[in-house]
């Protein structure tokens, strides 16, 4: 078990001297082979890469295709009615805050141009960015600013599509690349995490982004097998009541997959949506109750209490981790969460085996969980 703890440390020291030099020519390879990634595939042609994207919501239909090309070479014909995107990206303009977060990790902060939603993004390079005038502020994701993207020089906006949402409006009317970012859509962690390989060929560091996910992958493995040398294997619920609806993760979902990685009994897991599932409370109660521990995800500028929840939700009571004061708190608002999960599932892994197994000794402080006070 130390074995396996020092290696795991030694790893995430590895991954913090990454290479994060700016710059640079796009790499050029063989066909990309995806591990775990099911919704995304990368062949090399003899002067391009296409990629295909499947259609998470449609069994065998493709989402997008992409023709990847050298920035300085020639023009080429579209292949099977693929975009052509020109690469390396040097002004991209970002819409997530999970994807401004993932070039800061590969080094490609100088590649963005504009973000759309600034308000919710808290990586330090988009502030600073855009209070300087250096990266344009697009305005509201789901309305952006197309002339201000235009006025950037965009050659590509990164966003996340969504079933059925019609379309993309102006932007699809403007002649700049949409990278459709699906890899939320994929049914594992490594799944969603592996797709730091297509964003490294797009920004030209597809070197740094294979060292990052190979590290990843080494350091989610280690805790996995480290979860098994524990003898509790307690009950989980996740999440908690959002007005009237309570979403907990789908059993086919990456938190889903994650919290079997960390062998603990999800009330939830035989389910088989890869989304959330939409509950009222007293499907919750019913179901998960009686769980032994709950994990779930708040938003305030200050930590939450036992007494904060019970005003929210008096029902909230006859949970046993309420009883039991067996609950934890992820506050999204003050943790870089939703930026670093999705493409380091090993940091998330670590918390839930710390919360779940206090039988394992060594444990690296939480990173964003931390016990609800009284």
């Amino acid at each position: 078990m130390k074995y396996l703890l020092s290696i795991l440390i030694l790893a995430v020291s590895l991954l913090s001297c990454s290479d994060r030099r700016a710059g640079g020519k796009a790499e050029t390879g063989d066909t990309v082979v995806f591990k775990y990634a099911r919704l995304i595939r990368i062949e090399q042609r003899s002067d391009y890469r296409l990629v295909t994207i499947k259609n998470p919501w449609k069994e065998g239909k493709v989402l997008h295709r992409y023709q990847l090309v050298d920035r300085d070479a020639a023009d080429v014909e579209p292949e099977h009615g693929a975009t052509v995107v020109r690469v390396p990206l040097q002004r991209s303009v970002v819409f997530t805050s999970v994807h401004a977060a993932i070039l800061s990790e590969l080094g490609a902060t100088r590649q963005v141009a504009g973000v759309a939603d600034r308000k919710y993004m808290k990586v330090d390079y988009v502030s600073e960015g855009v209070k300087s005038g250096r990266i344009a502020d697009c305005g509201d994701g789901m309305s952006p600013l197309v002339e201000k993207i235009i006025d950037a020089e965009a050659d590509a906006i990164l966003l996340s599509p969504f079933e059925n949402s019609g379309g993309y409006g102006r932007l699809e009317e403007i002649d700049i690349p949409l990278i459709e970012c699906a890899e939320y859509m994929e049914q594992s962690p490594l799944a969603r995490a592996e797709w730091i390989r297509f964003y490294g060929i797009l920004y030209g560091r597809q070197h740094q982004a294979d060292s990052i996910f190979g590290i990843v992958d080494s350091n989610y493995g280690l805790l996995k097998k480290l979860a098994t040398t524990s003898r509790i294997v307690p009950t989980v619920l996740t999440d908690k009541q959002t007005g009237s609806v309570w979403y907990v993760p789908g059993g086919r979902s990456t938190i889903g997959q994650m919290l079997k990685d960390a062998q603990c009994r999800y009330p939830f897991a035989d389910d088989e949506h890869s989304g959330s599932l939409a509950l009222p409370f007293e499907a919750i109660l019913e179901k998960a109750g009686e769980a032994d521990v709950w994990l779930f995800r708040y938003d305030s500028q200050q930590p939450i209490t036992r007494q904060q929840l019970l005003s929210e939700q008096p029902g909230y009571a006859q949970l046993r981790p309420v009883k039991t004061d067996n609950l934890y708190g992820c506050n999204v608002m003050t943790s870089m969460f939703y930026e670093e999960s999705p493409f380091r599932p090993d940091l998330l892994l670590q918390d839930f085996i710390h919360i779940l197994h206090p039988d394992i000794p060594n444990m690296l402080p939480l990173r964003y969980y931390k016990k609800v006070a009284p």
